[in-house]
């Protein structure tokens, strides 16, 4: 029985240790490495998804990573702190929107470089922003603008049914005939 139960605790510890092993290789290839640099700033309207420790990428290469979001009292916007690989230097015009990895991905900074001469100084501010696009509420919009679409239509439109010609006489001349007059008859 004693043989039986150090077999047990011997097998556990090797399940146990390879677990580890996965676990420690899979934090290290998991391309979520820190990036050091210095730091920027940058508000939105609202960050969706995005969350600390994504990427930050230039031209899709990642040059950085997010390090901390919170809500500014007095404007209610999301600053974000950026960290930016060092010798990486932005224009002060540079913009940053939040883009989707995918549909069902996560959410990452993009960065955009600008053309003015003077360059951003570490613990500066980007002015130009772009908040997510939610997919939700363009799927909204998309619902209610067709919603309205359809009801805007009035019945018989677009249906195969025979609309009322306009009014206005065959011969071209505005108006028609006055009410009560004969198909056909001149008019003086």
């Amino acid at each position: 029985m004693a043989r039986r139960n150090a077999a047990e605790v011997l097998s556990g510890a090797v399940v146990l240790l390879l677990a580890a092993g996965f676990l420690g290789f899979a934090i290290a290839h998991s391309g979520r490495s820190s990036v050091s640099g210095y730091t920027l700033t940058a508000k939105f309207d609202h960050i969706d998804g995005l969350a600390v420790g994504a990427d930050v990428r230039l031209a899709g290469v990642k040059v950085g990573s997010v390090l901390d979001e919170r809500i500014d009292p007095q404007s209610y916007l999301a600053v974000v702190t950026l960290s930016v690989r060092s010798g990486l230097e932005l224009p002060n015009d540079s913009s940053a929107a939040i883009n989707s990895e995918s549909l069902l991905g996560g959410e990452y900074v993009s960065l955009s470089p600008g053309g003015d001469t003077a360059m951003l100084a570490p613990g500066g501010m980007i002015t130009i922003t772009q908040s997510t696009v939610s997919l939700e509420q363009l799927l909204g919009k998309f619902i209610f603008s067709v919603t309205d679409l359809v009801s805007a239509m009035k019945p018989g439109q677009g249906s195969g049914q025979p609309q009322a010609a306009p009014q206005g006489s065959s011969d071209g001349s505005p108006g028609g005939a006055p009410p009560g007059a004969q198909p056909g008859a001149k008019q003086p």
